[in-house]
């Protein structure tokens, strides 16, 4: 009897857990990643730089580049510099825009990515995309999967708590994006790939069921494993599918709209993601998800991070339009102004102030 299966991208090494930036070294060593130790590291000028000074001893043989910011320029300028080199792989220490300029850069010169987080702001750390600024605003590129994730718990610690909250927001959203692809599936017959499906919703569920806080490493672990684990699912799935519904067009729809009083990525998607519960008729699920945000000190209205009421109605009318081709439970109700109006207004009165 044939034995049928298939292979999963996905990392050769994933640690998360408090000092094993003091590991790394022996992480890169791993002939699997670096025969000769020759590294590409990009580091950004803030918290990356600050920990150059302690790794450099370590890694000798490691070249260090500084990435400026997280544009497609600033990508395509670190691959072109790393090109000129003869290195074995790619290292992004810092945070999201730096692992993905990283990512980009890895990928367009053909070597195997590290991935060294110092905050936890969002599941793009281990993710086959790399999100970058461009001239008409912010682009999507799809990457390898990294070969390896590091995550120093001590590190994360350190960096501001605002980043955990939003790490928290944006995974667990992933419980309203599976919903929506489960709707899409039952409406439009959408294929729904179920490992990465239930990888995401576990990865969501976990978060949003811990009892923790962000000053536990108990949480702070769950956390960061379920931020990989959606990478992972995103892999699996081919696509952002198991991680992006109506939460993310929502996100999508403040940045597009407001791109200069938007607020943090997970703080929207996590605000998105509870109102489209409700929309969705799971009263109980947005409520209690709302519920679990505030313990964490994350918005759930609007006017929490400074826009009015009709400003998100504006952002939801418009939300469909940031994704065209995703069926989601916006596009599913296909409401007018009037009606967006109302069923916010039952969102406020259920969920309270």
């Amino acid at each position: 009897m044939p034995v049928l299966t298939r292979l999963i991208p996905s990392p050769l090494v994933v640690d998360i857990r408090p000092g094993a930036l003091d590991d790394l070294a022996c992480v890169l060593a791993d002939e699997r990643i670096s025969h000769s130790g020759k590294l590409a590291i990009a580091v950004s000028g803030g918290s990356g730089a600050r920990l150059r000074a302690r790794l450099e001893p370590t890694l000798p043989g490691a070249t260090w580049y500084e990435v400026g910011g997280g544009t497609i320029d600033d990508a395509v300028r670190l691959a072109s510099d790393i090109k000129a080199g003869h290195y074995d792989a790619v290292v992004g220490l810092g945070g999201g825009k730096i692992i993905d300029c990283a990512k980009f850069a890895a990928a367009r010169v053909g070597l195997p990515l590290v991935a060294v987080a110092t905050n936890l702001a969002h599941d793009g750390l281990c993710s086959p995309v790399a999100t970058l600024d461009n001239d008409a605003g912010r682009g999507s590129y799809g990457v390898p999967n990294p070969i390896a994730v590091v995550i120093d718990l001590n590190v994360i610690r350190e960096a501001p708590v605002r980043f955990v909250r939003s790490g928290i927001g944006d995974v667990i959203s992933n419980i309203s994006a599976v919903a929506d692809w489960e709707l899409s599936n039952r409406v439009n017959g959408e294929k729904i790939d179920g490992l990465a499906a239930a990888m995401a919703r576990q990865a969501g569920e976990a978060v949003l069921r811990h009892p923790g806080g962000v000053g536990d490493d108990g949480f702070l672990q769950v956390l960061a494993e379920a931020l990989v684990l959606t990478g992972i699912a995103m892999s699996v799935s081919g696509d952002s599918r198991p991680s992006s519904g109506a939460c993310h067009e929502i996100n999508h729809a403040f940045d597009l709209l407001y791109p200069k009083r938007a607020a943090a990525h997970g703080e929207q998607c996590g605000l998105g993601a509870a109102f489209a519960m409700y929309l969705r008729g799971a009263h109980e699920e947005s409520a209690y998800m709302a519920e679990v945000l505030r313990r964490h000190g994350l918005p759930v209205l609007p006017e929490e991070i400074g826009f009015t009421d009709d400003e998100f109605v504006r952002v939801v009318e418009f939300a469909p339009q940031t994704r065209p081709g995703r069926y989601t439970i916006l596009e599913h109700l296909d409401l007018t102004t009037d009606q967006i109006k109302d069923i916010y207004a039952d969102y406020v009165k259920a969920i309270g102030s």
